[in-house]
């Protein structure tokens, strides 16, 4: 068994028609997140928990935001390439669990929704939850969205 930690924030975008994106869900009614990709922090959290778990270093390392072809990159795309680097290095995922960090939007309506899309790229449950900043930091002044998540994986017999 091995497990995996990852950490993502991303500043809260100026481009009042730039969508959020949170762990591949499409929140309505909400500024997006200022990225080379989709900006989605739950899922670029995801994917480095994944391949941190499977010693293969970060999202940087394999989507890089110099690199044009990810610019404007779904998150989906992302975690689908890192499902499958984790796949041809003999492991599969067992479960992970996000937490995304957001004073604004409110989440609970659509974590059930993160979680379930998560899950059927991963191949294994994905949980999502949800906490606040308490008006702390730059987190708290609703300039960014955060998430953390961690990932246990286990070696494919």
């Amino acid at each position: 068994m091995r497990i995996g930690h990852g950490l993502d924030v991303h500043r809260v975008s100026d481009d009042a028609t730039r969508p959020l994106w949170l762990g591949l869900v499409e929140i309505p009614d909400a500024p997006g997140l200022v990225g080379h990709s989709d900006a989605d922090v739950a899922t670029h959290a995801l994917c480095d928990a994944l391949l941190g778990a499977a010693n293969l270093g970060d999202l940087g390392r394999h989507f890089p935001d110099t690199d044009p072809q990810f610019e404007g990159s779904s998150s989906r795309r992302l975690l689908e390439e890192t499902v499958a680097l984790v796949a041809a290095a003999g492991l599969r995922t067992i479960s992970a669990d996000i937490t995304i960090i957001a004073e604004r939007p409110k989440l609970t309506a659509f974590m059930s929704r993160m979680s379930g899309e998560l899950t059927a790229v991963v191949g294994a449950l994905v949980t999502v939850k949800a906490t606040t900043a308490e008006g702390i930091g730059a987190l708290g002044r609703v300039e960014g969205i955060g998430a953390s998540a961690v990932a246990l994986l286990e070696e494919v017999s």
